[in-house]
């Protein structure tokens, strides 16, 4: 599958800071509320399907949202990172002061093969230029029956519409080319991503904003994404969608 290269707008996360964790004028937190919902379903899977503290590695971690919470639930947790502003947050939070943060490029991850139980990739892939080449490297690092866990935004209208110009519209300074709409990726394009590189799909769902909740009415009205905003699973993959898929 071949994708128009776009411009996307990825330097706004190294002056973050600790923004991260506190702001609410920015759509960084609406990742937060993202990863509020996403965190359980994951650390479910994992505590299902894989070994008690498996090792896992969180590419694009950011300021580790997935990777504390999975160390304080004993995992064996590794996150990489461009940006050294993030990972210098992602550390500072680290109440198990046991996760591994490197800055490192996620097209070459200085792993050798079959290093990790788990691997995620949560609001990366809709970022790089390749995400054939991150989902290779994903393949290339998990262990035999290891888990591939992603989240990112389908290719529609509906998704336009909200992920891009309704963020635009409703959050307060939100960057310019946060999210560019040529690099969505359709859940049937990751589907075949994962089947190139032998990770077999074992569930997507849809994600979407809590559209009853008055958080989303009065993020709205106000710009702010208070902290009562949340997330909901839905069957409709049209717009954002999480899953899993595992290493034949």
């Amino acid at each position: 599958m071949e994708r128009r290269k776009a411009q996307i707008n990825n330097d706004f996360y190294e002056t973050l800071n600790e923004a991260w964790i506190q702001a609410h004028d920015h759509p960084v937190a609406l990742l937060r509320a993202e990863n509020a919902l996403r965190t359980p379903w994951i650390i479910q899977l994992l505590k299902k399907k894989l070994p008690s503290e498996c090792t896992i590695l969180d590419l694009g971690c950011g300021a580790g949202f997935l990777t504390n919470v999975l160390a304080q639930e004993g995992f064996r947790v590794t996150g990489i990172d461009l940006s050294a502003s993030s990972l210098k947050v992602a550390r500072s939070k680290d109440l198990s002061h046991s996760v591994e943060y490197i800055q490192a490029d996620v097209n070459q991850v200085p792993f050798p093969n079959e290093s990790f139980e788990a691997v995620s990739a949560l609001d990366l892939l809709e970022h790089v230029d390749s995400p054939e080449q991150v989902v290779r490297e994903a393949a290339r690092l998990l262990k035999p029956d290891g888990l591939f866990f992603f989240h990112t935004f389908n290719r529609s209208f509906l998704s336009w519409l909200t992920v891009i110009k309704g963020v635009e519209w409703f959050v307060s300074n939100t960057p310019k080319h946060m999210h560019v709409y040529s690099l969505f990726i359709t859940p049937n394009e990751l589907k075949e991503m994962c089947e190139k590189q032998d990770l077999e799909i074992g569930e997507i769902i849809g994600v979407r904003p809590d559209f009853k909740h008055g958080a989303f009415w009065k993020m709205l009205l106000t710009g702010a994404v208070s902290d009562k905003f949340r997330f909901v699973f839905t069957p409709s993959q049209s717009t954002g969608y999480l899953g899993y898929a595992r290493k034949k």
